[in-house]
C-alpha cells in the first residue's frame, strides 16, 4: 500500500514538474521572440540612421567639390590676368 501511494506522489510530482517546466519553456520562448523583435528593430533604426548619414556626407562631399572647382577657376583666371599684365 505504501509503494502505492508513494509511486503516486512520485508520478503527481512529475506531473507538477512537467507543467511548471512547460511554462518556463513559454516564458523563455516568448522572452527570446521579444528580444529578437527589440534587436530587429534597433537594427533597422540604425540602418536608417546609418544611410541618412551617408546621405549627408554625399551632400557635403558634392557641395565641397563644387567649392573647390569654384576656387580652382577662380585662382586660374587670377594667374591668367597675372600673365597678361607682365
Amino acid at each position: 500500500m505504501r509503494k502505492i501511494v508513494f509511486a503516486a506522489a512520485v508520478a503527481g510530482a512529475a506531473l507538477a514538474l512537467s507543467a511548471c517546466s512547460q511554462k518556463a519553456e513559454d516564458t523563455a520562448a516568448s522572452s527570446a521572440e521579444a528580444a529578437a523583435t527589440d534587436a530587429a528593430a534597433a537594427a533597422t533604426d540604425a540602418a536608417a540612421a546609418a544611410s541618412g548619414a551617408a546621405t549627408d556626407a554625399a551632400a557635403a562631399a558634392t557641395d565641397a567639390a563644387a567649392g573647390a572647382s569654384a576656387a580652382a577657376t577662380d585662382a586660374a583666371a587670377a594667374a591668367s590676368d597675372a600673365a597678361k599684365k607682365m
